[in-house]
Formats: structure tokens, sequence, C-alpha cells
């Protein structure tokens, strides 16, 4: 092998590199023109076309096909479009699951029910992927029981006698039945009993590779045109048809002004039609029912659950959070001087933004209360919140209660939650902001809005109370123990005032001996399933139960109404009190303790409420920490106090360091190197501000710092995980100060000072004219930057050329290879054993 390549060889080796660097970069320039270009520019161009309304539009789509205007836009709109029918892809795939593993609604299963039952001889011989059990003629009424027809939203008939004219027409129904099940039967139950192995091994041979095209084979072309054809498909069947369906009912009755000046013509006019399509539903499954089409009233049975779960869904996760979003806005205007006419312009002028934040809002607020809510039933006793259902019941299933559950109790339901959550808003919001503003008049408004020329001043005040305040504050675990145990200090005062400890949290004599009785009482009440129902049956026995899951009984005292009565309006005098201090006790702290730093100027409450919050929590934190020492005796008080002091200034130092001096140094560098080149012209003079330098600065950091500990290792990542494993309590200040702050703050020192010193020091002493000096000072750290990252560019380029020269020495003169086993040696030399000569 020769010390140095030849030059051919060399010269050879780059072109075979760049020849296959060419062809990875046509094919896979293919893949992203086909997935990123014609996938979402197709499905938008389709969508534009068939919403136009007009018939030369389907004549010109061609045309439009190859129009090459509005790309990028026509682009990321076809990306909304495809997402859309992927996920309505996916959510049907899912819902079939559902409805095989759970099984149907008992009024779709009644006649399927009743043809297996006719077609019993015929079907005697069990095929394949059939139970024996389920093929057998089952003895079955032919009319459901009374209460399972009441569960499927269908009134029972009362018992009268049998009519001759009936029974004939009952066994007309029964033959026809019975001829349905003999032709079709076996097809229905093959296409609902499908086999997962077959499916199994066609997921094995697609992989996702294969599916985009980046295993380097051209089969991607063929899954592109199915993606189009389905998307086109997708975009026909589930928003051509119910927009258009809505649309003409909309103009028909009338409403078409209403609907235009909600701004949400397309959503409510699709969402129109989607009720007007369950409607048609509902009307030719029976009619269908009626004419003794079994399979066909099955498909509308099944097409009538897929319309009826998805408008529930809906209007679970887009409406219901939607009102409770816009009722907290109401209730609040007063907190924040504002007006229902200054919802109104910020409605008229952006409304899909000011949905969403108010859907942000209700979905915060639902998400919350539900957390609050399972915190309760961790306190009370099983069976006080009888009403609410449980979300950690691994038996809840509020698709399964989609399926079965009839409209009318959806319907219950969902006025129920509506009037709930906004008493409860009405209780916490509304009433204690009239009682701050009659006895506090100066205390609200909040002043929420912060008049600066500082750039991104509001967003870096948003981004620093979400990503740093609240975080920091709610992954401390002793937040939700403090809630608890006041929830259960509450508990137990009410229990003891109204003679309810019984009821609201159970009798400790009771719940020793209480195992057995509960096992009777679930005998009692859950019925067994019939043998070959599975699932179907256990999800109709938990709808169908009459008491709560895990119950246990209670002593009942006298005037027991009364005293609920009174339990519950002592609970919304203690949610008042609560509300009217988490109002004012954090904003009235943080602004006086920011008087001290900027006197009489009016700053934003998320800086006081944020201050408000950490010191009430300290001060919290504190007072238990003290009542935890206080029986160990004085001398071991004061050597944790003399312990936590230490700990405490230790903290101090390092926060001053890592969350005051760095922040500020990295903000300060990218105002220099980003904002002020981008938003500050030469013949004007750059303005910055410590304050936002800092606050931009901090999320910048912790930006870094995730991005450094999601990368490879190296040694700041071992640094901050060294930091982050030690914790508080076993600071490191020594370690903190001489690994990771001394290096960082000398790095961003370097950063903001050598070019300072350039620019202000050594171009003036050149003796060059202002205009460049002017030039040279505000466009040197950006040129520097650039610079820099033209070093690392290049230093990367030498490497690769390094590792490409060693790979055409190796391809060129290494023969062979062989990979020899190294053991380190430890003590005697191991020996290996002497190998046998070959047999003879």
């Amino acid at each position: 092998m020769p010390s140095r390549l030849p030059v051919q060889d060399i010269f050879a080796g780059l072109v075979t590199s760049i020849g296959t660097a060419i062809r990875y970069w046509f094919h896979y320039t293919l893949v992203a023109f086909a997935w990123l270009g014609v996938v979402p520019l197709t499905a938008c161009r389709i969508y534009k076309c068939l919403f136009t309304g007009s018939v030369s539009s389907l004549l010109t789509l061609p045309l439009d096909m190859l129009s090459t205007e509005n790309l990028l836009a026509d682009c990321l709109q076809g990306c909304f479009v495809v997402t859309c029918t992927l996920c309505a892809f996916i959510s049907l795939v899912w819902l079939r699951e559902q409805i095989v593993h759970g099984g149907a609604p008992q009024w779709l299963e009644q006649n399927q029910q009743q043809a297996h039952n006719v077609a019993g001889p015929a079907n005697e011989a069990p095929g394949a992927g059939h139970r024996p059990a389920e093929n057998q003629p089952a003895p079955a009424p032919v009319d459901p029981p009374a209460e399972n027809v009441a569960a499927a939203g269908v009134p029972a008939a009362p018992d009268v006698p049998g009519d001759p004219a009936e029974e004939l027409e009952a066994d007309d129904e029964v033959e026809a039945a019975a001829e349905d099940a003999a032709d079709g039967n076996n097809g229905a139950q093959d296409d609902m009993n499908w086999n997962a192995l077959e499916w199994d091994r066609a997921a094995e041979e697609l992989t996702w590779e294969r599916m985009l095209g980046l295993d380097g084979s051209l089969v991607f072309l063929e899954h592109v045109f199915w993606v189009v054809s389905l998307n086109t498909l997708f975009i026909l069947v589930f928003a051509f048809c119910p927009y258009h369906i809505g649309h003409f009912s909309v103009v028909g009755l009338g409403f078409e002004d209403y609907v235009k000046a909600s701004h949400f013509e397309g959503l409510i006019t699709t969402i129109v039609g989607y009720v007007l399509l369950a409607v048609t539903l509902i009307v030719c499954h029976g009619l269908a029912a009626v004419v003794r089409f079994q399979r066909s009233r099955r498909l509308l049975g099944v097409c009538y659950i897929v319309v009826k779960v998805s408008l529930l869904v809906v209007v679970e996760i887009g409406v219901f959070p939607l009102i409770c979003g816009w009722w907290l806005d109401i209730c609040s205007l007063e907190m924040f001087d504002a007006s229902l006419k200054d919802r109104e312009m910020s409605f008229t002028s952006a409304p899909g933004t000011t949905m969403f934040l108010h859907w942000l809002v209700g979905m915060v607020y639902v998400f919350y209360f539900a957390s609050f809510i399972l915190l309760l039933r961790e306190v009370l006793r099983p069976g006080v919140l009888w009403f609410l259902r449980n979300l950690n019941d691994p038996d809840f299933n509020p698709v399964q209660e989609m399926i079965h559950l009839p409209i009318y109790r959806h319907l219950r339901r969902f006025i129920l939650s509506v009037v709930v959550f906004g008493s409860i808003v009405l209780l916490m919001l509304w009433l204690p902001i009239r009682i701050i503003k009659q006895v506090l008049p100066s205390f609200l408004p909040y002043n929420v809005m912060l008049y600066s020329d500082a750039p991104v001043s509001e967003l870096s005040l948003e981004l620093l109370l979400l990503q740093v305040v609240l975080p920091a504050l709610l992954e401390q675990g002793h937040t939700r123990q403090w809630l608890k145990g006041l929830v259960r200090a509450w508990t137990v005062t009410a229990g003891y005032l109204l003679d309810l400890h019984s009821y609201l949290l159970g009798d400790q004599e009771e719940n020793e001996n209480n195992g057995n009785q509960q096992a009777r009482n679930n005998n009692n009440n859950g019925a067994a399933p019939v043998v070959g129902e599975g699932l179907h049956a256990a999800h109709q026995a938990i709808l169908q139960q009459g008491g709560p899951v895990g119950f246990q009984p209670y002593h009942r005292p006298i005037r027991f109404p009364f005293r609920i009565v009174l339990l519950i309006l002592f609970m919304c005098l203690t949610l008042l009190l609560a509300s009217l201090l988490c109002l004012t006790l954090p904003v009235f702290t943080g602004r006086w303790l920011m008087s001290f730093w900027t006197g009489s100027a009016k700053i934003h409450e998320l800086y006081t409420a944020a201050c408000g919050l950490y010191v009430c929590w300290l001060s919290v934190r504190a007072i238990t920490v003290m009542l935890a020492w206080m029986p160990q005796g004085r001398r071991v008080i004061l050597l944790k106090v003399h312990e936590w002091m230490l700990m405490i200034i230790k903290t101090l130092v390092v926060a001053i360091l890592l969350a005051g001096v760095i922040p500020l140094l990295l903000g300060l560098l990218f105002e220099l190197v980003i904002v002020a080149p981008l938003r500050v012209p030469l013949d004007q003079t750059p303005l910055f501000y410590p304050w936002q330098d800092w606050a931009l600065g901090v999320l910048h950091a912790k930006i870094i710092a995730a991005v450094t500990l999601m990368g490879p290792q190296w040694w700041l990542k071992t640094v901050i995980e060294q930091v982050y494993a030690n914790g508080i309590r076993n600071i490191d200040l020594h370690f903190i100060i001489r690994k990771l702050a001394a290096p960082v703050i000398a790095v961003l020192l370097l950063s903001l000072c050598v070019p300072y010193v350039i620019a202000a020091g050594i171009v003036p002493a050149v003796g060059v004219a202002k205009e460049m000096q002017n030039l040279v000072q505000r466009r040197i750290y950006p040129f520097l930057l650039m610079v820099v990252v033209l070093m690392g560019i290049l230093y990367f380029q030498i490497r690769q050329f390094k590792r490409l020269y060693e790979h055409i020495k190796n391809d060129k003169y290494l023969v062979g290879q062989r990979l020899v086993n190294y053991e380190r040696k430890s003590g005697k030399a191991i020996s290996s054993p002497p190998s046998s000569p070959p047999q003879e």
C-alpha cells in the first residue's frame, strides 16, 4: 500500500462518490417532490375545483393542476387537506375496530341475531374463523326485552294479545330472514371476523421506507397514486357531499344570511349537512327494516353510527370547550376593563384566532376541572361522586358510550355539563370580581397591556410565564400534596360539622369488613354475560348497571337531604373565598414587592402574579418545613436552619450566574447578531432593553440546554447532566462555577467584547471614514457569525474528505480484513486451548 494515493485514484473515487450522491439526490428529490409537492398540490386543486361550484372548473382541472400560481400557499393548504383525510381514514379504521371488538348497538344486531337463530340448521358445519357455539340455534324471543329497547332509545311497546295477522307477518319475516341468512350471512361474518394474521403479514412486507420510497426503489409512485385517489374520494364523500346537502338545506330554509354572519359559513354548513345526513340515514334504516333488506339495514346502521360518533366528538371536543372559553371571557370582562363591544370587534377582525384562543382557554379549564375531580376521588369515599364519570376507571370507554347510548342521553349529559361548568365559572370568577369591585375599587382592573417600543416585549412576557414560571411552580411535587391535604381537611371539617363524616369519608370499622359485602353486591348487581357475547356483553352490562362502581355503604343521619343542601352551600362558600384569595393575594404581593424596584410605574400583571405566586409558595413551604421540624427540638432546628441557609446562599449564587448573567449575555448577543441588523437601519441608533434581553435570553438558554441534552455526548452535556443529577440538596458550587458558569460566561464575553474592540478600537485607529466605521460597528457581529459558520462547514468538509480518502485507499489496496477478538488480560494470561488435530 503506497503512503500516498495517486491523483487519478483520488479523482476516480471523487467522481464515483459524486455520481452516487447525484443519484441519491435525484431519487430523494423525486420522493420529496411527489410527497410534498404532487400529493398536497393535487389535493388542494381538487378541493378548490369541487367547492368552486361551477362546471367550468371541472373542465379546466387538468390545466389548473399544471398551474404555477400560488404554489407555496396551495402546497401548505394541501398538506392540511391531506392531514384531514388521513385523520379521517385512521378514525374510520379505529371506529371499525371499536365496533368489531366492542359490539354494535343492540338495535343494530337484533335482526342479525334473529337471522342467525333462524339460519342455524343451514350453518351447522362451522366454517373457518367461526366458533361452533355461535352457529348453534339458540332460543331467543323475537321482540327484545323492554329495558334493552329503552336503552337503545326506542320506547317499549305495551304487552298486548297476539293477532293472527301479526303472527303471519312474523312468520313471513322469519322466512325472509332465513333466506337472507342462507345467502349472505357467511359474507357478513367473514367481513366482521377478519384474519389478523394476514394483516400482520401485509404490515411486515410494507415498511415505511418502502412505502415512502426511502429504500431507493420506485414502488412509491404507485402509493402516491393511491394516496391521491383516496384523498379525492375522502374529499368527495366527507366534505363535498355534506357541505352541499347543508348548503341546499340552509338556502331552502332561508338561514343563509345568518350563516354568513357567523364568519364560519363552510364549517356550519358542513355540520348542518352531517346532521341532515344522520336523519336521512335513520329514515332509510327504518325503511330498510320495513322492507326486510337486512344487509342494507345493517350498512345504513353502521353509516349512522359513524356520523353519530363524528358529530358527538365535534360536540365534546369542539363545541363544549368553546362554550366554556367564551363564558369565561364574558364573566371576566370587568377584570380586564373590557366590554362585549371589544370582544365583538376582535372577533370581526380575526374570527379564526379569536375562536381558537377561546377554545384553548376552555380546554385548559376542562382539563384542570377533570384533574381536580380526580384529586377529589382520592380523598372522598367511593360512591360520593357517582354522578360524575371516573376517567381512571379501566371499564370507562367514551367511544363505546357514543356508539351504544342514544342521542337524548348524550344531549341530557351535555346540557348538564354546560350548567355545572357555567355555574362554577359564575361562582369562582364573576361573583368574586363583583365583590372585589365593591370592596377594593382600585384593585381592578389588571394591567395586561404593556406599551413599549421594545421589540417582542409582550411575546417575551407570555413565553417567560408559560415556559419558565408555570412549569417551575407546577413541577413542585408539594403543590399537589398541599391541595390534597387542604381538601381532606375541609372534608373532615364539613363531615364533623354536618354529621356527614361517614357519607364523605366512610367508616373505618365498616371499611375493614367491607370486602365480603362488596363482593356480594358485585355478584348481585353485575349479571353474568352470556357465553359468546364477549366484550360487547361487558359493555352492555356497564351501560345498563343500576348502581355506581366501587360503592361503599355509609351511615345515613337524620334529615339527610337538608344536610346535603347545607354541604353544597358550605362548598360554594369555600370556593368563593378560595377564588377571592387566589385573585387578590398573589397580585397584591407581587405589586407590593415590585413597587420597591419600579416605583409607581405600572407593570404587566404577569410579572406581579408570577412574583406573588413564588413568594406565597416559598412562604407556605417554609411554614410546613418549620412545623415538621418543631417536634425534633431546638438544636435540630438550628442545625437544619444552618444547612438550609447555606444551601439557599449557594442556590442564589448559582441562580445569579445561570439564570441571570448567562441569559442576559445570551439575549444581548442575540439582539446584536439577529434583531438589531434586521430591524434597525444604518442611519438610526439601536436601543437595548436589558430586561427584555434577559427574558429572551432565558428562553434561548432553555432551548440550548434542551438541544444539548438531546444531542451527542460532549463536555457541556456531561456537566449539565451532572448538575441535574446532583439537584438542589447536593449542589456543588465549586463544580458549577468551574465547569459550567466560567466557560460559558467566558465564551459569551469573548463573543461580545472581541467584535466591539475590533469595531471601536482597531478600525478607528486605521483611519477609516465615519460611514465605514458605522457600517463595521453595525455589521461586525453577523459577519463574525458567518465566518464562524463557514469555518465550521470547512472543518466538516475536511473531515469528510479524510474519510473519503481512507475509504478509497481501503477499497483499492486493502485485500482482506480479519476480526480478532480482544480480551484484556487480568491477573494471569488466558491461554487458548490447543486445537485438536483433524480426525482422519
